[in-house]
């Protein structure tokens, strides 16, 4: 067997195998990775490499010490690890620029980070090289009131931008469970969404344009101020790439003014059947709120222990439920929201009377994926659509699923859109539950493609489900895809070995790892 420059496979995958021929591949930790060398096959010593950035980006803003790589060797994905070989911290487009060309010469594999908050693994180096952390780019260089705009370096923290506009009224609606945390630019890499994402969209809907550093340095301007700009939507293509077409390095977005009026409900019931009928049943009704979240049981067990706000313990499931937009008539929408509670059983609605118990509220939803880590030293967070109305039948097999590998999966997910976001409860440190969690996302993902869903909403390919990818895509799909990556990304040195199946095939111990399909 012949291992190709980009394939990785976790060291499980290749315990005991014998007559694998490696192509300037070397094991490293949990991956296979390309050796650095120039473009002569001689190798470069990476002390070398740290001189040459060094000269860049100074001496303070580069890492190379294991200790410090450690940091950077994986993403908010719990399973696999990578660890670069370098970190770089430009502080300017320019610094992209010099960086991104010395990797070009020398042919040496780079990928963009942000704050590592991804859940797919698609900030992880699988052939080492050098990230570029974008965490000191943290500007916002221009709010443009007047015509909605605000024109931000990738750094800048997903809340910091709300929090500089709300002074004047306004605010930027994409909002990520991480956005205390995540940036600009990783959302545009993964086209992130949120629980107001029903209403809004996601990254995409509230990007105008883009400055991008191509993988041989060349920098180019997609998008603008315009709504509607001539030419090839270049900025709905580059947004949601997963950082393997070029480096964002400034981003012109939508800002909005904050609603005239916001209620927030909160309906508790017995049941999670009876929740996702709710959801069904306002749709129905033709009412779009701004959000729809629900939470199961298990995950309301967490979140109470850590916040302590009063959700109930017994509950089978929680529905939050956001208005927003003119205050004329939404009494009228949240009376029709209640009665449809009330038509599937709901145990009671708590309607929210000020700011402070809106916050308490969405408090516990915003907490829920750190507060599922009181339940289990590790959780697999998995991230699939299906129909709004195939909810109650998808989260039945769910916890079918959670029965056969005897695994607790909480639930909390965006019920309006059918994103749904099941958290594998395991143990890191035992093999067994490990493979037993990465075998349940695997299942719990075909069966939302089984009922006319995806393996993603709004978390990413990455390495997680690149094998799954012929689940939804042709063979002729995917390979028009990669021609239109090829365009911008040929050498394949930017973010390799993400998005797309690249396994070979080398162990059947290897699809317990999610790498073979």
């Amino acid at each position: 067997m012949i291992v190709e420059e980009g394939d990785y496979f976790p060291k499980k995958a290749t315990e005991g195998l014998t007559g694998i021929h490696f192509k300037y591949i070397v094991v490293k930790g949990l991956r296979l990775s390309r050796e650095p060398k120039t473009k002569q096959g001689v190798f470069m010593d990476k002390k070398k490499w740290v001189t040459e950035l060094a000269k860049i980006v100074g001496v303070g803003n580069v890492l190379s010490a294991r200790e410090d790589l450690i940091v950077y060797e994986c993403d908010g994905h719990t399973i696999d690890k990578a660890p670069p070989d370098v970190v770089v911290f430009p502080t300017s487009t320019q610094q992209v620029v010099d960086i991104v060309k010395f990797a070009h010469r020398e042919k040496i594999p780079f990928i963009g980070r942000g704050a590592g908050t991804g859940l797919s693994g698609g900030a992880l180096p699988l052939q080492g090289g050098i990230i570029i952390e974008f965490c000191k780019m943290n500007r916002i260089l221009e709010i443009d009131y007047e015509n909605k705009r605000a024109v931000v370096e990738p750094g800048v923290v997903n809340l910091h931008l709300s929090e500089a506009l709300s002074e004047q009224g306004y605010y930027y609606v994409p909002d990520p469970s991480s956005q205390a945390s995540c940036t600009i630019g990783g959302n545009i890499a993964e086209n992130s969404g949120g629980p107001h994402t029903l209403k809004y969209g996601v990254t995409t809907n509230h990007v105008l344009g883009l400055e991008v550093v191509l993988p041989d340095g060349e920098v180019i301007q997609v998008g603008g101020k315009m709504e509607d700009p001539l030419g090839y939507d270049l900025t709905g293509i580059l947004v949601g790439s997963e950082g393997t077409f070029g480096l964002v390095t400034k981003a012109m977005v939508r800002i909005m003014r904050k609603p005239e009026a916001v209620k927030t409900l909160l309906g508790i019931f017995d049941t999670v059947d009876d929740a996702s009928s709710t959801v069904s049943g306002i749709i129905a009704r033709g009412i779009i709120p701004g959000a729809l979240e629900m939470m199961d049981n298990l995950v309301i067990q967490a979140v109470e222990a850590a916040t302590q706000i009063g959700y109930p313990l017994d509950a089978g499931a929680v529905l939050i439920i956001e208005l927003d937009g003119f205050k004329e008539g939404m009494e009228e929408l949240a009376d029709q929201i209640i009665q449809v509670c009330k038509e599937n059983r709901v145990r009671e609605v708590r309607v929210a009377r000020s700011e402070e118990e809106r916050a308490i509220i969405w408090k516990g939803r915003k907490g829920a994926f750190s507060a599922i880590g009181r339940l289990s030293p590790t959780y697999y967070t998995q991230d699939g659509v299906i129909p709004r109305t195939r909810l109650p039948e998808v989260l039945r097999k769910i916890a079918e699923i959670s029965q056969k590998y005897g695994l607790r999966i909480p639930n909390v997910f965006h019920a309006g859109d059918g994103n749904l976001h099941p958290l594998i409860l395991f143990d890191l440190r035992d093999k067994k539950q490990v493979e037993k969690a990465l075998e349940a996302g695997r299942e719990i993902l075909k069966v939302c493609v089984d009922v006319g869903g995806s393996i993603t909403g709004e978390h990413g390919i990455g390495i997680e489900k690149n094998n799954y990818m012929p689940w939804i895509f042709t063979p002729e799909d995917l390979e028009a895809m990669r021609r239109v990556k090829a365009v911008f990304n040929p050498d394949n040195l930017l973010n390799p070995g993400k998005v797309f199946p690249t396994s070979k095939g080398c162990s059947a111990e290897a699809k317990f790892y999610g790498k073979v399909a």
